[in-house]
C-alpha cells in the first residue's frame, strides 16, 4: 500500500472522487502545510494557519497505479488557479502535493509536468515535503456519501466525481 497527500480545493471533492476508485483503501481528509498545531476547520477557514485542506489517499499500486492517482488529481481540479478552486477562495484551497520521500517527489514532479502538457497556462501546484498531517473533524470524513443532497455536493462535488468516473472508467469501483 502507498499513500499520497494532495490538496486541490475543498477536501470534500477530493475525498468523494478517490473513494470511487478501485484499489483505494482509505481516504482521510485533513490539514497540512501550515504552522498551527492541531488546527480546527474553523481556524483553517480563516486562512491564518497556513494549512491546506488535503486528503491522504491510501491505495494498492497493483490495482491502481500511482500515476493514475496523480493524473486523477489533475483531472478533478484546475491546477492553474492560485489559492482557489472556483468560488472557494483562500490559501487553504491551494493546489499542492506533499511528498513523503524523494521517490514521491520525483513522481509528483512528473505528474505536474504531464499536467503542463494538458492544461493551457502556468501550473501553480505547490510541491512541498509532507509535514505533520492532521485528520479533519469526523463530519468531514466521507462527507459526500453522508450528505449526497447537500447543495455543495450536488453543485461542485458531483460533477467532479462524474468527470473522473467517465475519464477513468476502468478504475471505478463496481456499484
Amino acid at each position: 500500500m502507498e499513500t499520497f497527500v494532495v490538496a486541490g480545493g475543498c477536501f470534500w471533492c477530493l475525498d468523494a472522487v478517490y473513494r470511487s476508485l478501485d484499489g483505494v483503501s482509505d481516504v482521510v481528509s485533513g490539514y497540512t502545510g501550515g504552522r498551527t498545531r492541531q488546527p480546527s476547520y474553523e481556524a483553517v477557514c480563516t486562512g491564518t494557519t497556513g494549512h491546506a485542506e488535503a486528503v491522504a489517499v491510501t491505495f494498492d499500486p497493483e490495482i491502481i497505479p500511482g500515476d493514475v492517482i496523480l493524473d486523477v488529481f489533475f483531472t478533478l481540479h484546475d491546477p492553474r488557479q492560485l489559492n482557489r478552486q472556483g468560488h472557494d477562495v483562500g490559501t487553504q484551497y491551494r493546489s499542492a502535493m506533499y511528498y513523503a520521500d524523494e521517490t514521491q517527489k520525483a513522481l509528483f514532479q512528473a505528474a505536474i509536468d504531464r499536467a503542463g502538457t494538458i492544461w493551457d497556462g502556468h501550473i501553480v501546484t505547490e510541491l512541498a515535503p509532507l509535514g505533520e498531517y492532521y485528520r479533519a473533524e469526523e463530519y468531514h470524513q466521507d462527507f459526500f456519501a453522508k450528505n449526497p443532497n447537500q447543495g455543495y455536493c450536488l453543485a461542485v462535488a458531483l460533477p467532479k466525481v462524474n468527470k473522473v468516473r467517465k475519464s477513468y472508467a476502468k478504475y471505478v469501483k463496481a456499484a
